[in-house]
C-alpha cells in the first residue's frame, strides 16, 4: 500500500479549530501526583492526553484537505463541456466518497475536541475509534500537498490509525474503563488493514507478472557469487516469480545509478541442487584463516589511525585516504570470507554459485524462495525490455542499500560489544514430533557471522532441556543468533563442499545485543522465537576491562588462580598437572573434533572440573574420561585465563608487541627467541609444551578445521595480556586499537606455532651476540 507522509514532526500553526484543541498540553506531570506507580500512572495519562493532542491537530489539517477537495466544482462544470479537463466518470472514481469520508472525520472530530480541551484522566474514547474504523494521525503542516498525496490519505490514515491506538493503549492502565474500547477498535482496525492487504507483500510493485498479477520485492542483499572462477559482490533480488542477480554499475559522479543484470532465473525453472548433484559441482577455494586474520589487523591498524588524525584534528583529506584504504581492506574481507556454499540450478542447464558467511542466511534464502514456490508459478522468459524495466525498478525497490562494511557506517554508531557474553540455552518448546536436537550459537564479528558454540544433541524429544552454559568472546559483536538443528546420523547425507553430514535447520533466531540491556551483572533472561519453535535462554556480558581483572590469589592450595611456579613446585613438576592431563585427553579423543578449542564447553561441566582439579580429587582421571572433550578443552583455556599474570608475563607484553611488528625477519627471530630465554622457567616449559600440542591439532585441520591461526587466535589473547595499569588505558581508547592489540597478540603465538621446534635446552644454550634488559 503507498505510504505517503509530508509530515513535519509536529504541524506547527494550526487553525482556531487547531489552537483550541492544543491548549494546555505540556509534558509536565498531572497535579497531586503521588511517588512510584502513582506517578507511573500520571505519566502514562498524560501521555494519553499528547497523544490525542496531537492527533487531534493532525485530524483538523486533514478535514480542511477534505474540504478543499469537496471544493472543486470547476472540474465538475468542465466536465460537460467539449473540452473537460475529466469525465464524469473520472471525478466520481477520483472523488470517491470524499463528502462520506469528510462526515465521519468532521463528527469523530466534533466529539473527540471537547474531550481533550476538558481533560479528565478517566475519560474514554475508545468507541470513538471503533466508530471511525480506523483513521490515525497525520501532522501536517498548512503547507499546499499534491493531489496523489491527498488521493492516498485515506488509506493511509487507516494504516497510521493502528500506531495511534497502539501509543494510547500502551499509556492506558489495563484496569481503565477505555483500556478494552482501545483494543476492540485496534482489533477493527487491523482487521480492516489485513482484508486490504491479503496476499499483498508491503514493498512498493514493480512489474506484472506473465499472470498479470503485481511483480512484488520479496527480499533483497548482496551476495558474493563465484562466477568464472572468482568471487564477485552481487545484489541479489528475489521477486514473487524471479531471482535476479544483479551489479551496480559505475556511472559519472551526480549520474543516476543503476543495476546492471548479470542473470535471471524464474522461480518455476529454480531448483536446489541434491547433495548427490553437489558432487560434481566445482569445489570452493576457501581462503586460509591466516589471511583475512591478517586482513583484520590492517583493518584494525587503519581505524586506530583515523581515529589518531580525529583526535588530533588532522587533515579531512588524510582522514579520506585512509577510510577509502579501510574500505577496500574490508571490501576485500567480505568478498573472501564467506564459505558456506549455496547453489541453485535453472531447470534448462544453467547453475549458480553464491558462498554465504552462515547457515542462517543460507536457510532464509532457500526458505523465501520454497514460499513462493508453493505458489501456482508460470516459466517465462523476459524480453530485453521487460529485462531492463524490471532491472531499472532495483534501484527503487532495494531495502539493504549499503555494502555491510563498517566504513558505511556513522561515526557515533555503536561499535559493538567487545569483551565475554556468558549464555544459558535453557530449553526448547514447540516440536511437533521426537528428535535428536542441538543449538548452535552464532555472534557477528568483521561484519559476518562466526559460530561459537554448540548444545549436546538431546536425543528422542519435542522438548529438549539442555540447561548449558557459554561463555563467547565477542569483538565488537552486534548480535546473537540460535540456530536449532535436528542431528542427521545418515552418513549417506554427506556434503561434498565441506565433508559435513548435513543437520536439518528447525528454527532460527537473532537478537540485538543492546549494551545498556545486556551489561548488567546479573542474568537477563530472554526467548526467541522460531517457526513455531520457542528457545528459552540466559544472558549477562563481561566487559572488556573486567574481563581483564586478575586478582592475586592469596591462597597457596588449588591450581586456579594460583601462580604457575607455586603449583609446579608443589607439585614437584615442570608443566602444571592439569595441563598436562587436559592436553593428553584431547589428544587422546578430541584432535579430531571439528572446532576444538573454539567450540565452547557447557560452563557448569568446566565449573566441576575446575573443582576436582582445584581440590586434587583422586577421581581425576575418571572424570576427564567421562567429559565431553569441548568442556576439557574449555577447562585447560580457563586455567591460562585465570593465571594471576599471563603466560607470557606483564613485564615482557610491551616487548612482545614491539618484536611482532618488526619487519627485518634476522632482528625479529633474535628478538622473539631473547623473549622466550627472558620468561622463568616454569613458564616457558609449560609454553614450550602447550606449543607442540597445538601443532599437532593443527595437523589434523582437514578434519577438525583448526588450523595454526584459528588455534593462535583462541589462545593469543589468553597468554599475553597487557597488565591492568596498560589495559585501563588502552580502554579509553577507542576499540579499534583494542582491536588491533588483540591482532598482534594473535600474530605472536601464530610467530610461534610456525616457527620449526623449539627445545628448551637448546634455547637456554644459545645467547646473542647482543644482551638487553627487557
Amino acid at each position: 500500500m503507498p505510504y505517503i507522509d509530508e509530515s513535519p514532526t509536529m504541524s506547527p500553526q494550526l487553525s482556531a479549530r487547531g489552537q483550541e484543541s492544543g491548549d494546555g498540553v505540556s509534558p509536565t506531570p498531572a497535579d497531586g501526583l503521588g511517588t512510584g506507580g502513582e506517578r507511573e500512572a500520571g505519566k502514562g495519562l498524560e501521555m494519553r492526553k499528547l497523544v490525542l493532542s496531537g492527533f487531534l491537530a493532525s485530524e483538523e489539517i486533514y478535514i480542511n484537505q477534505l474540504e478543499a477537495l469537496l471544493l472543486m466544482k470547476p472540474l465538475k462544470a468542465t466536465a460537460t463541456t467539449s473540452q473537460p479537463v475529466l469525465t464524469l466518470q473520472q471525478i466520481e472514481t477520483i472523488f470517491y466518497k470524499i463528502q462520506d469520508i469528510y462526515e465521519i472525520h468532521k463528527e469523530f472530530y466534533d466529539s473527540l475536541c471537547p474531550k481533550v480541551q476538558q481533560w479528565d484522566s478517566n475519560v474514554t474514547m475508545g468507541h470513538l475509534f471503533q466508530k471511525l474504523k480506523g483513521p490515525k494521525d497525520s501532522k501536517e503542516s498548512h503547507t499546499s500537498v499534491t493531489m496523489e498525496a491527498l488521493l492516498y490519505k485515506p488509506i493511509d490514515r487507516v494504516t497510521r490509525s493502528t500506531l495511534v491506538l497502539h501509543d494510547l493503549l500502551k499509556h492506558t492502565p489495563a484496569d481503565h474503563p477505555d483500556y478494552p474500547l482501545l483494543q476492540d477498535a485496534l482489533r477493527i482496525s487491523q482487521n480492516f488493514l489485513s482484508s486490504i492487504n491479503e496476499d499483498i507483500d508491503p514493498r512498493r510493485t514493480a512489474v506484472t507478472t506473465p499472470k498479470g498479477e503485481t511483480r512484488q520485492l520479496v527480499k533483497d542483499g548482496f551476495l558474493v557469487e563465484l562466477s568464472e572462477g572468482s568471487r564477485k559482490l552481487r545484489h541479489v533480488f528475489l521477486f514473487t516469480d524471479v531471482l535476479l542477480c544483479a551489479k551496480l554499475k559505475k556511472t559519472a559522479v551526480g549520474k543516476h545509478q543503476q543495476y546492471d543484470c548479470k542473470w535471471y532465473v524464474p522461480l518455476a525453472d529454480l531448483v536446489f541442487p541434491s547433495l548427490e548433484e553437489s558432487e560434481h559441482c566445482p569445489q570452493v577455494h576457501v581462503i586460509p584463516d591466516h589471511e583475512l586474520e591478517d586482513m583484520k589487523m590492517k583493518i584494525s591498524a587503519i581505524k586506530s589511525e583515523v581515529q589518531k588524525e580525529k583526535a588530533n584534528k588532522g587533515q579531512s583529506r588524510a582522514i579520506e585516504r585512509l577510510k577509502k584504504k579501510m574500505f577496500e581492506n574490508e571490501f576485500w574481507l567480505l568478498l573472501n570470507s564467506p564459505a558456506i556454499p549455496f547453489r541453485i540450478h535453472n531447470r534448462n542447464g544453467k547453475s549458480y554459485l553464491f558462498l554465504l558467511s552462515s547457515d542462517y542466511e543460507r536457510s532464509e534464502w532457500r526458505e523465501a524462495i520454497q514460499r513462493l514456490q508453493k505458489k501456482d508459478l508460470q516459466a517465462f522468459v523476459l524480453s530485453s525490455v521487460e529485462l531492463q524495466v524490471l532491472t531499472g525498478s532495483c534501484f527503487k525497490l532495494r531495502t539493504v542499500h549499503n555494502i555491510p562494511v563498517t566504513s558505511n557506517k556513522d561515526d557515533d554508531e555503536s561499535p559493538g560489544l567487545y569483551g565475554f557474553l556468558h549464555v544459558i540455552v535453557h530449553s526448547a518448546k514447540g516440536f511437533k514430533q521426537s528428535a535428536n536436537l542441538y543449538c548452535t550459537l552464532e555472534v557477528d564479528s568483521f561484519g559476518y557471522f562466526v559460530s561459537k558454540a554448540k548444545t549436546r544433541v538431546f536425543r528422542d524429544t519435542t522438548e529438549p532441556q539442555w540447561n548449558e552454559e557459554f561463555e563467547i568472546e565477542l569483538e565488537g559483536s552486534q548480535s546473537l543468533r540460535i540456530l536449532c538443528y535436528e542431528k542427521c546420523y545418515d552418513k549417506t547425507k554427506l556434503n561434498k563442499d565441506n565433508n559435513e553430514i548435513v543437520d536439518k535447520i528447525m528454527g532460527k533466531g537473532q537478537i540485538q545485543l543492546d549494551p545498556q540491556a545486556v551489561q548488567t551483572k546479573n542474568w537477563h533472561m530472554d526467548v526467541i522465537e522460531m517457526n513455531g519453535i520457542k528457545v528459552e535462554f540466559s544472558m549477562k556480558f563481561t566487559s572488556r576491562d573486567m574481563s581483564l581483572k586478575r586478582t592475586p590469589s592469596k591462597k597457596q592450595t588449588g591450581v586456579f588462580g594460583v601462580k604457575i611456579s607455586v603449583v609446579t613446585k608443589r607439585e614437584r613438576s615442570k608443566v602444571p598437572y592439569i595441563v598436562r592431563q587436559c592436553i593428553e585427553e584431547v589428544e587422546k579423543r578430541g584432535i579430531e573434533e571439528v572446532g576444538i578449542y573454539r567450540i565452547s564447553g557447557v560452563a557448569t561441566d568446566i565449573q566441576a572440573l575446575k573443582a576436582v582439579f582445584d581440590a586434587n580429587n583422586k577421581d581425576i582421571l575418571v572424570m576427564l574420561s567421562d567429559m565431553d572433550i569441548n568442556a576439557i578443552a574449555g577447562t585447560l583455556k580457563l586455567y591460562f585465563r585465570e593465571l594471576p599474570e599471563p603466560l607470557l608475563t606483564d613485564r615482557l607484553y610491551p616487548a612482545f608487541m614491539e618484536g611482532i611488528a618488526l619487519s627485518d625477519p634476522a632482528a625479529k627471530e633474535n628478538c622473539m627467541m631473547h623473549l622466550l630465554r627472558s620468561l622463568p622457567d616454569p613458564n616457558l616449559i609449560t609454553f614450550l609444551f602447550l606449543l607442540e600440542h597445538l601443532k599437532r591439532v593443527a595437523e589434523k585441520e582437514p578434519i577438525n578445521k583448526m588450523s595454526l591461526h584459528n588455534l593462535a587466535t583462541v589462545f593469543g589473547p589468553t597468554l599475553l595480556r597487557p597488565s591492568e595499569g596498560e589495559s585501563k588505558a588502552h580502554l579509553t581508547l577507542a576499540s579499534d586499537i583494542w582491536s588491533h592489540d588483540v591482532m598482534a597478540q594473535v600474530q605472536v603465538l601464530l610467530y610461534y606455532l610456525q616457527h620449526p621446534p623449539i627445545s628448551f635446552s637448546e634455547l637456554k644454550r644459545n645467547t646473542l651476540y647482543f644482551s638487553t634488559d627487557v
